[in-house]
C-alpha cells in the first residue's frame, strides 16, 4: 500500500510503525502545518480517523499540487499523460527548464512536471535555489513508477476531507483548539553539514524558525492542543523541546549519495501527551 503520492527525502512512511502507536486515541481536527509526503495525514485518512483537517506548507508548488490532485485529478491525470517525457536525462532537463519558466498561474501543468521530476529526480528531493528555482538533478532510476489516474482518485477522496493552504506554520497553528491534534515534520537541524537538504523553499529553515517552532510548540501546549513531532537527535533540539516526552528512535535516511551512509540513524519522536500505553497519572 503507498502512503503518499510523491517521494519525499525524509518522509514519514518507513516510521509509521514507530509513529503510528503514539498517536492519541481521539482528537477533534487534524492540523500539519510541514506537510510533505503527508505520510501520516494519508494513513489516518485511510484508516477513517479524519473528519477534518488543515493541511498546509510554505512551499506553493505543494500545496498547489495536492489542490489539483483534490479538485480535478482527472485533469491532471491528463495533464501528466500529454507531457509525453521519458525516463531520460534529457528529458529530465527538458522538463525541469519548463518547470521554472511556467508561471505560478499555470498550477495545473506546473502540477504535472512537479510529479514528473518528483519521480525521476535524485531522492525524491524537494530544493531550490536562492532564486526559487528547482534545481535537483536527474536521478537515473531504471523504471520510476508514476501515480496513474485510478491513484490519483483515491488520493483525491482523502484530500476532500482537508483544507489546504500555503502558510508559515505559526499561523497556522494559532488555529489548533484544545482537542485538536497537531503533527509536525519540520526542517532538520542537519547531523553534519554535508547532510543539510532542508531549502525545500529559497529561504530554508533556519535556527531562528527552530526556536520560533518549539516557541509556538509550548503555546499550543498552555491551550490543550495535543501535539507530536519528529525531529532530528541532537543536542538543540533536545534543548528546545525539554519538558515534552522526547523518545528516540532508529530511521533508515536514503539521502547520502553513499550507500553506507544510508545506515539507520537516530532521530526523536516529541510529543505533550503520554502515548497510549504509558498510564497518566
Amino acid at each position: 500500500m503507498k502512503y503518499n503520492l510523491l517521494k519525499w527525502a525524509g518522509g514519514k512512511a518507513q516510521l509509521l510503525r514507530e509513529i503510528v502507536p503514539r498517536l492519541p486515541m481521539s482528537f477533534g481536527t487534524y492540523l500539519e502545518p510541514f506537510l510533505g509526503g503527508g505520510a501520516v495525514f494519508f494513513h489516518l485518512s485511510r484508516s477513517g480517523r479524519i473528519q477534518n483537517a488543515l493541511l498546509s506548507d510554505i512551499n506553493s508548488d505543494l500545496i498547489a499540487f495536492y489542490t489539483a490532485v483534490r479538485n480535478d485529478p482527472d485533469a491532471l491525470s491528463d495533464a501528466i499523460d500529454a507531457l509525453k517525457l521519458s525516463n531520460s536525462s534529457q528529458d529530465y532537463y527538458i522538463a525541469r527548464r519548463l518547470f521554472n519558466g511556467l508561471t505560478n498561474n499555470d498550477t495545473l501543468r506546473r502540477s504535472a512536471l512537479l510529479i514528473y521530476l518528483n519521480h525521476h529526480c535524485y531522492n525524491g528531493l524537494q530544493r531550490y535555489n536562492s532564486r526559487g528555482e528547482f534545481n535537483v538533478p536527474f536521478g537515473k532510476y531504471s523504471n520510476p513508477s508514476m501515480p496513474g489516474r485510478e491513484e490519483l482518485r483515491q488520493f483525491s477522496g482523502m484530500l476532500r476531507k482537508a483544507s489546504l493552504e500555503v502558510s508559515d506554520f505559526s499561523e497556522i497553528l494559532t488555529r489548533a483548539r484544545k482537542g485538536d491534534f497537531v503533527y509536525l515534520d519540520p526542517p532538520y537541524f542537519p547531523l553534519s553539514k554535508s547532510s543539510s537538504f532542508t531549502a525545500y523553499t529559497k529561504n530554508g529553515f533556519s535556527r531562528a524558525d527552530q526556536e520560533r517552532l518549539a516557541s509556538v510548540c509550548r503555546n499550543m501546549d498552555s491551550r490543550g492542543v495535543k501535539f507530536m513531532l519528529s525531529h532530528s537527535a541532537t543536542d538543540p533540539v533536545r534543548e528546545l523541546f525539554s519538558g515534552f516526552n522526547i523518545e528516540e528512535i532508529k530511521a533508515r535516511r536514503a539521502i547520502n549519495s553513499v550507500g553506507t551512509g544510508r545506515s539507520p540513524v537516530s532521530e526523536l519522536i516529541i510529543t505533550n501527551y503520554n502515548p497510549p500505553w504509558i498510564t497518566r497519572t
